[in-house]
């Protein structure tokens, strides 16, 4: 695993055309905004949603330099979560990185198996016992699954489901990093320093490829 792996050059100039058409679009509405036949509403509307999608790109190059930096396996990863979205079996999956969070989670099972998006899509499976819990991966190997973690106390995170607010709760408690995905509508995001933040999933999100369009989500 390399500490330093976090080219994904094609990604990083997404984002960089991104965040300049979004300086365009900006600077476009400050050169109306005297002009009182033109009403700049409907543009911010556009400026919001160029945002959202710049941010969600932002994500997903940021997860890829995250994660491999300290899991090989993270096309595995990639593939699982994806998987897992499509069908909207929801999970809970913690990359542990230099901190170790046993002493704060409960310990489910233990598996001790390197990663495969089988391992995981299977444990994931509704109706399996332990696919309530988190799965936790330590390097290249799923050393364990059912896992209970500490929920966030955030109030304002209080709206959000069990899943998110556990993956919330052990970013807050450590530096590790909680992949989720929503058994309601699919999405997915990752928590990390006690934030959430929304994937790209409109294309394929192999953490070394590319992404040739910005996401409609």
């Amino acid at each position: 695993m390399d500490d330093n792996n976090c080219d994904f050059s094609p990604m990083k100039q997404h984002l960089e055309d991104g965040i300049e058409n979004l300086i365009v679009m900006l600077q476009s509405n400050l050169k109306v905004l005297g002009n009182e036949n033109y009403c700049v509403l409907g543009s911010l509307e556009d400026v919001k949603e160029h945002l959202n999608e710049i941010e969600s790109i932002a994500a997903s190059y940021y997860l890829n330099c995250y994660l491999s930096s300290f899991t090989d396996t993270y096309e595995d990863l990639s593939t699982s979560v994806q998987q897992l979205s499509k069908h909207r079996h929801g999970a809970l999956i913690v990359v542990e990185r230099r901190d170790s969070i046993e002493p704060i989670i409960q310990k489910g099972t233990t598996i001790g198996a390197v990663v495969t998006p089988k391992l995981l899509e299977s444990i994931f499976y509704p109706g399996n016992p332990l696919h309530d819990g988190a799965v936790l991966i330590r390097g290249n190997q799923v050393v364990s699954a059912g896992n209970v973690l500490p929920l966030t106390t955030d109030i304002i995170e209080k709206r959000l489901g069990t899943r998110h607010r556990a993956a919330i709760g052990i970013s807050e408690q450590s530096d590790a990093l909680a992949l989720v995905v929503s058994e309601e509508t699919g999405k997915i995001s990752f928590a990390l320093n006690g934030k959430l933040y929304p994937i790209n999933t409109t294309q394929p999100i192999k953490f070394e490829d590319k992404l040739k369009e910005a996401p409609n989500d």
